[in-house]
């Protein structure tokens, strides 16, 4: 079994708010990255395969099991990291892991201690009196001691500086040496994902923009550069949106060939970032139209 997580057709509705039909793969080895705006459905999503919430409709695999009927084993397999804090604050660092170290058939002290020094972790320190950075190095350090064969992620780096964020991406460009294992990094920090990601899933408004490799969406997107006078209707068909002002526009396109058909070496073609990719396509969806 290749595929690590398996969701397909997965619908959750709300009275302002639903998932359509979302389906992503996740391959043994590799990091997903799953980006969108906030409210667009990626903490919904992540409920939904830690069976924290209820589907409406679809299937969640994990493992090659149902995440429902086989909630309690898969969840041994899994480690959680979360932008919130979930730890009982009044504790100290060690009472903490005292209180989660049984729930894990496999948890390995070993490891933990390793990570304790790797983090620099103050043990006998309460959870309260820990930096934002110490909080996720620890709830790094939980969720690596059980041999968890996917890491779920939801915002791990947001709030971080930028030392404590390189610091964590090295951890977990680190982990996947093993083949078995897989991350799912939910961010809407694209720059992170720029530098460790294998694949990206972009939603928006409940559904999946895109979600296939990074290395193909980075290439079949290209980002043009021009004088305004250059656009007209028939080539403003070519692009998924663009921007205007008095220096010029820059637009995005998935048509590099026909971009250069038309525009020959006037304008400048260059590659683009996950972020400018996620700014286009969201606010193409949120004004209707491929100008803005």
């Amino acid at each position: 079994m290749n595929n690590i997580m398996e969701i397909a057709n997965l619908s959750k509705s709300y009275k302002d708010f639903s998932l359509k039909g979302i389906n992503i793969t996740l391959e043994k080895g590799y990091i997903m990255g799953f980006i969108g705006p906030n409210g667009s459905g990626k903490s919904t999503t992540i409920k939904l395969i830690m069976n924290l919430i209820k589907k409406d409709s679809g299937e969640i695999k994990i493992f090659g099991l149902d995440n429902e009927s086989n909630n309690i084993s898969i969840k041994e397999r899994i480690g959680f990291v979360y932008d919130e804090n979930y730890f009982y604050e009044e504790l100290t660092v060690k009472e903490m892991k005292n209180v989660i170290r049984p729930f894990y058939s496999k948890w390995d002290e070993g490891t933990f201690n390793s990570y304790v020094k790797d983090f620099g972790l103050p043990l006998n320190k309460e959870i309260k009196h820990l930096s934002k950075g110490m909080k996720m190095k620890f709830s790094l350090a939980i969720a690596l001691s059980h041999q968890a064969e996917l890491l779920i992620m939801d915002e791990p780096t947001s709030g971080l500086d930028p030392l404590i964020r390189a610091e964590l991406l090295d951890v977990l460009q680190s982990l996947l040496q093993d083949e078995n294992k897989s991350i799912f990094f939910s961010t809407h920090i694209t720059s992170d994902l720029d530098k460790v990601a294998d694949f990206i899933t972009f939603i928006h408004n409940g559904e999946i923009i895109l979600s296939q490799a990074k290395d193909e969406i980075l290439e079949e997107h290209c980002i043009v550069k021009g004088k305004i006078k250059q656009l007209n209707t028939h080539n403003q068909g070519n692009f998924i949106g663009i921007k205007q002002n008095s220096f010029g526009f820059e637009g995005l396109s998935t048509n590099k060939r026909e971009i250069m058909k038309q525009f020959g070496d006037s304008v400048m073609i260059e590659k683009p970032t996950l972020e400018d990719i996620m700014v286009y396509y969201t606010r193409r969806s949120e004004h209707h139209v491929s100008s803005y």
